[in-house]
């Protein structure tokens, strides 16, 4: 979809390293978000407002930062990729999330800079495999805490 939206408005390609970590998470809040809504679309098939409340569990501070700690602490980034994160969750953003952690806030900014690293250079099928295990590890994750609390 890159190539097109390129080929379509004219747009020279570009060395998507020299982009700024802010740009790129810019652009990667709405890449991520347009995975997890296509998802839901395809598997839950709900209203609209059920599909809003899911998709806003799964595209908020705290989700995205745990999966990027998941793609981190599992070892499944590779050394660019770690890079570029880094260089997200150490930007300086103007704003903060009104409900999330600074330490959240910023693991979101820096997962959301790669997907939008990963998309302008064209490996969607890299971001598409990351936002799967991410996801993976929160359903796990989910389904741990849910069954401590029924034990509880």
């Amino acid at each position: 979809m890159e190539q097109s939206i390129r080929e379509g408005f004219g747009l020279a390609d570009r060395d998507v390293r020299e982009i700024s970590s802010l740009s790129l998470a810019f652009l990667g809040d709405s890449v991520y978000e347009l995975v997890v809504r296509t998802l839901l679309v395809e598997r839950a098939g709900d209203r609209p407002k059920v599909l809003s409340q899911k998709k806003s569990r799964l595209v908020r501070a705290q989700t995205q930062a745990a999966m990027a700690d998941s793609l981190r602490e599992e070892n499944l980034l590779t050394e660019e990729e770690l890079a570029v994160y880094r260089r997200g969750r150490n930007a300086n953003p103007s704003t903060t999330a009104r409900h999330a952690s600074v330490s959240d806030y910023h693991k979101a900014t820096g997962f959301e800079s790669l997907m939008g690293y990963l998309y302008l250079a064209g490996r969607e099928e890299r971001l598409v495999e990351l936002v799967r295990l991410g996801l993976q590890y929160v359903d796990e994750e989910r389904g741990e805490r849910h069954a401590e609390r029924r034990t509880d």
